[in-house]
């Protein structure tokens, strides 16, 4: 490859948050990003060329040069990643849903990309936190995304007690999430070791057909329970 005086730009490319039309909710920059990129970084390459297809059908996917970044990376392969940006080739990065390097592994990437003066492009796209914050009522001047909350039982009761207690002195609401299929017993932990006048809010399937937000004392929460299950969500609490 001959040497070049320029770098490629590392594009962040969101995706759908499930399986609906890409056109409802991403902007045609989307499409337009996909049709003048070849190399992408991604955490698996089954969804990532079903979207690639499903926003540009006529993009040729033999043309396309794919990266895996997950659990399994090591940090060695990182600089093969990005070598695509060193000799001037632009690079998607994409997530499994919604917005790379937010709740994502993407995020090691896009701080390499700042070490080597690589120019990072966010594209617009849906984010199933800032969504969630939004649609809650709750704080949206002081919130705090904390990931996923410990499997423990004895560690999850005091991480719950000290995100309200947290919620209350700082007027701050707080955000997690779960894995999926353990969605129905985080909602039953939270209902009862959360205060009753303590506000939840269950954001779940946000911008699908089957979309449920609703934010309820969790007290009028006992009287009202839903089915999480396997549906990806998230929770938040505010305590006032």
């Amino acid at each position: 490859m001959k040497p070049v005086t320029f770098l490629g730009k590392l594009y962040l490319i969101p995706t759908t948050l499930g399986e609906m039309n890409p056109e409802d909710v991403l902007p045609q920059t989307i499409k337009r990003s996909i049709d003048f990129i070849d190399h992408y970084i991604v955490e698996n390459e089954k969804t990532a060329r079903r979207f690639i297809k499903s926003v540009h059908p006529d993009k040729k996917q033999s043309e396309l040069k794919i990266s895996l970044l997950n659990k399994h990376t090591e940090p060695n392969e990182y600089q093969n990643m990005i070598a695509p940006l060193l000799h001037g080739e632009n690079v998607g990065l994409m997530s499994e849903a919604g917005c790379p390097g937010v709740a994502d592994p993407g995020a090691v990437i896009v701080k390499i990309a700042h070490e080597k003066g690589i120019q990072v492009v966010p594209l617009v796209g849906p984010s199933s936190i800032l969504l969630a914050v939004m649609a809650s009522g709750m704080n949206g001047q002081s919130f705090a995304f904390n990931g996923y909350l410990p499997i423990d039982g004895h560690e999850k009761k005091n991480t719950i007690k000290q995100l309200e207690r947290l919620s209350f002195e700082k007027n701050q609401s707080q955000l997690f999430i779960e894995t999926p299929y353990r969605n129905n017993k985080l909602f039953e932990d939270l209902i009862q070791i959360l205060q009753p006048d303590t506000l939840l809010c269950v954001a779940c399937d946000i911008t699908l057909p089957t979309e449920f937000i609703k934010t309820k004392k969790v007290s009028e929460w006992k009287k009202n329970k839903v089915d999480l299950h396997k549906r990806p969500c998230i929770f938040i609490i505010h305590k006032m």
